[in-house]
């Protein structure tokens, strides 16, 4: 019978089958399951053992080690020092040892390590015999009292630094090894009276005791504010605890002959394969990631000990292929023998993602669908949009949120009129707002990046930037714009109109200054991959697109259709906007059908343009969604100036402009709403989308066009406006003499819409949720000022993700749900689509997958993203992911 008091506490490296090890990971660790690993398959590693990581969260709530791991401990000390030929606490020839964290998921330098334990002023005089070398014994020592006084006893690194750099001064030397001997041993001594007088306690010379405690602490160091964050920041969860590996030390700093590095089995920026890395010879580990030295490419390790890098080179190919994915790795080499300290999978970027997965099916080694698996679908941003080069030296201004990825760098411009002038010039600017209205899209167009200091991630300017795939960073609240002088303030500094920035819309940081950056490459491999997702996905993807060039964009990235075709955002320049507004201020029918008719060849002509490049794949239109006042200026220069271009008196269209003005424009008079009320606005869209399809159809032969009602609350709503949509295709059908199959459905965006989706149904053909409304309503926010709370409730726990960045599976998400089951419940061929931004967000897509959808849409850019996140989703269902996943 086995249970939580059979179960061993403490494994031995090689304890157990090789093919059972890696599987052992929640218990050993990612650290302690490679070293245990790599023993059982003949990799040279030094003995040692791992505590359980169970034991983490036991110790850090009693503050105490049960009596059975104590004995075990004891135990595995007894079989390491046998392994080693040395014993711990020896004064001729001591066992030192290292004390290494080490969760099951890997959390780079966010725990502790304590490296030489067990010298004290005893067995420091046996390793000096033994290697015969007392600058090397006396400088491990000083290593260890400095890392046993800041990791143990908590004490800040600053006086041992300063005690250090003070004595290196004095003798005139640079690096800590070149300290005469008399000056080593005077340094340890003034450590140990550090620890004396700041921590209270004396330095511990019992190698026992500093065992012990170093146990204890780096069970402690999986509650440091630094593990705490990365934790929150990458999902891993609290309760998970690290394990405790103790290894037999190996010496990199035993002289010239000896060193230390981290070697990659393949390039992680670019996916060369080929040996990469760095090293340091007569060091230690933390000398290299310290940056106390500056390391030497791992390709000079041929020149200076070619045997050991030949070892190196053999041994990180068949880690690669034992665990059949390129491996991270840390080495000691003592006195030309090579030793490995780590293996686990490693972190590389999105093209060198991309070109491993590919060559690794070339090679044999992965299936097609084991390199869709194994590729993070964000990571692909990093392939379609510049990105700042990592080696930049980079001046950070402010951060807000990251809109729409990629980087750019320009001069500052205020103004949407002189930005559009500008980049017409051939400049590259930034356009900078308070926030951006639809009067800013022409500024926008020729800007390289927008920056706002309000919105949130789904504003006018997030929206419109993502669709044309432009960095954007938006609710970047410590700006102060002032765009009456052309500049704005952040933390107490001025950056004027003309200066240079650069915005990096995939993290969300502003930083002053031109930085460099790095093209996207879409290479050969990039296709293969997006080719095998294809295969694999059974969920279609769509794009969320507006104008011709955005249709053909979502073609060149595999879009199966236009998901969201938002027929307002066809009214924002020239001609267009001015017939809108003349619309708009109409005081009758007449006069808004007389404005309509000069709209509607402006709109019929696009949709021609956007059925023909989308080649028969589905539209989705959504018929006219925003509030009027949208349309109009807010400024009382703009509004003068429209005045006069309308030929009104300024009074009569203030007067207007403050009657349409709402107090909740999000709640008010929009979507179909507009249509019920002003129905010759439906009529004159749906003339356009009629009249366009049957031209192509009557030349090309085959259009879907779908349209969208937006904003139903009701089914009755729906009824007054499906029929309007009915009488004009039966018109436009009888004028043109051919018939045009048509799909009518509506937007889910209202909790209302979808509690009684059964009713909305037995009118409606299809249902798209717009989850960037849904969000809104269901949560009660408000997505251009939750900016000003959001941040907080993160950085506090409040919620554990911004519900416009990743959807709220739990509530939005179940209303979603509701909806699809009691729609498909009254009809059960209605076809469902998400259209929201979180179309491209991966967690949404595979929610979409589970819940039977039959298809995403997006904007451009993350239209690979969802392509490869919907292939994911298929191969979770069928188990695959989980059994890949299970093998890097």
């Amino acid at each position: 019978m086995s249970g939580p008091y059979t179960q061993p506490l403490v494994y031995s490296f090689g304890q157990g089958r090789a093919d059972g090890t890696s599987a052992m990971k929640e218990i050993l660790g990612g650290k302690g399951a490679g070293l245990a690993e790599m023993t059982t398959i003949g990799i040279p590693v030094p003995p040692g053992f791992t505590i359980a990581s169970s034991l983490c969260l036991h110790y850090l709530e009693s503050r105490s080690f049960p009596k059975r791991l104590q004995v075990q401990v004891e135990n595995a000390l007894q079989r390491l020092e046998a392994s080693a030929g040395k014993h711990f606490g020896d004064g001729d020839d001591p066992l030192l040892v290292s004390v290494r964290s080490g969760a099951a998921v890997s959390m780079p330098g966010m725990m502790e390590t304590i490296l030489n334990l067990g010298l004290n002023d005893t067995t420091v005089e046996g390793l000096t015999r033994q290697s015969g070398n007392p600058g090397f014994a006396w400088d491990s020592y000083r290593r260890f009292v400095q890392m046993y006084g800041t990791v143990v006893f908590d004490l800040p690194k600053v006086p041992f630094e300063q005690c250090l750099e003070l004595r290196k001064h004095r003798c005139q030397v640079q690096r800590d090894i070149d300290l005469p001997l008399t000056e080593l041993q005077a340094v340890v001594r003034e450590f140990k009276e550090i620890i004396r007088e700041q921590a209270g306690r004396d330095f511990p010379e019992e190698p026992l005791d500093q065992l012990w405690g170093a146990i204890a602490a780096v069970f402690e160091s999986w509650n440091t504010r630094r593990a705490i964050d990365y934790r929150k920041l990458h999902d891993i969860p609290d309760a998970m605890g690290t394990a405790v590996s103790i290894v037999a030390m190996v010496f990199g700093n035993l002289g010239e002959d000896s060193g230390t590095g981290v070697a990659f089995s393949r390039d992680p920026s670019t996916g060369e394969r080929a040996l990469y890395g760095e090293y340091l010879l007569n060091a230690q580990g933390e000398d290299v990631v310290s940056g106390s030295r500056t390391p030497l490419p791992i390709a000079t390790l041929k020149d200076r000990m070619p045997q050991a890098y030949q070892e190196l080179e053999r041994v990180a190919r068949t880690l690669e292929r034992h665990f059949r994915d390129v491996q991270d790795t840390e080495f000691t080499i003592e006195r030309g023998r090579l030793y490995m300290l780590q293996t686990r999978r490693g972190q590389r970027s999105g093209q060198a993602a991309v070109r491993i997965a590919c060559e690794m099916v070339d090679e044999g080694q992965i299936t097609e669908e084991e390199a869709v698996a194994r590729i993070p679908p964000n990571d692909l941003n990093q392939l379609l949009h510049p990105a700042i080069d990592p080696h930049s030296t980079l001046d950070l201004l402010t951060t807000g949120l990251p809109a729409s990825p990629g980087a750019a760098s320009g001069t500052l411009v205020f103004d949407a009129d002189r930005a559009e002038r500008l980049g017409r010039d051939g400049e590259a600017v930034i356009l900078v707002r308070r926030e951006t209205s639809p009067e800013d899209f022409h500024g926008m167009v020729m800007a390289k990046a927008v920056l706002t200091a309000r919105g949130g991630m789904t504003s006018h300017a997030a929206v419109v930037a993502r669709g044309m795939g432009k960095p954007c960073v938006v609710g970047a609240q410590a700006l102060e714009v002032d765009e009456r002088t052309h500049r704005f303030s952040v933390n107490g500094r001025m950056v004027a109109e003309g200066e240079w920035i650069t915005v990096d819309g995939s993290t969300g940081k502003v930083f002053a200054g031109k930085a460099a950056l790095i093209p996207p490459e879409m290479s050969g491999n990039f296709t293969r991959l997006m080719q095998w997702a294809d295969r694999i996905r059974q969920l279609r993807v769509r794009v969320n697109a507006d104008t011709p060039a955005d249709a053909h964009r979502g073609r060149d990235f595999g879009a199966e259709g236009i998901g969201l075709c938002r027929t307002e955002h066809m009214f924002f320049e020239g001609d267009r906007l001015i017939a809108m507004r003349q619309m708009i201020v109409a005081q009758d029918t007449e006069g808004r059908k007389r404005a309509l008719a000069k709209l509607m060849p402006m709109q019929r002509s696009d949709f021609e343009a956007i059925f023909r490049a989308m080649e028969g794949f589905p539209v989705t239109i959504r018929l006219l969604d925003p509030p009027l006042h949208e349309f109009l200026p807010k400024e009382p220069a703009e509004i003068e100036a429209l005045a006069g271009e309308l030929g009104m008196d300024s009074a009569a269209l203030h007067t207007i402009i403050h009657r349409l003005a709402e107090v909740n424009p999000m709640l008010g008079l929009r979507g179909c709403r507009l249509g019920i009320i002003y129905p010759e606005i439906t009529a004159m869209q749906v003339r356009a989308i009629f009249e366009a399809a049957c031209t192509v159809a009557l030349r090309k032969g085959r259009v879907m066009p779908e349209v969208m009602i937006p904003l139903t609350a009701t089914v009755v709503e729906f009824r007054k406006q499906a029929l309007i949509v009915r009488q004009v295709a039966e018109e436009v059908f009888r004028d043109r003499q051919i018939t045009v199959p048509f799909l009518l459905g509506t937007m889910i965006e209202l909790p209302r819409a979808a509690v009684t989706a059964d009713e909305l149904a037995r009118e409606a053909q299809f249902f798209s949720f717009g989850t960037n409304d849904l969000t809104q309503t269901t949560w009660g926010l408000s997505r251009d000022d939750a900016g000003r709370f959001l941040p907080y409730y993160l950085e506090h726990g409040v919620i554990e993700a911004d519900p416009f960045q990743v959807l709220d599976q739990a509530g939005v998400g179940r209303l979603i749900q509701m909806a699809s089951e009691l729609g498909r419940k009254t009809r059960p061929d209605l076809k469902l689509g998400i259209c929201g931004e979180h179309g491209g967000e991966p967690g949404a897509v595979a929610f979409c997958d589970r819940l039977g959808m039959n298809y995403v849409s997006c904007s451009p850019f993350r239209l690979p993203i969802a392509r490869l996140a919907a292939a994911q989703a298929t191969l979770a269902e069928r188990g695959t992911m989980d059994r890949t996943r299970a093998t890097v």
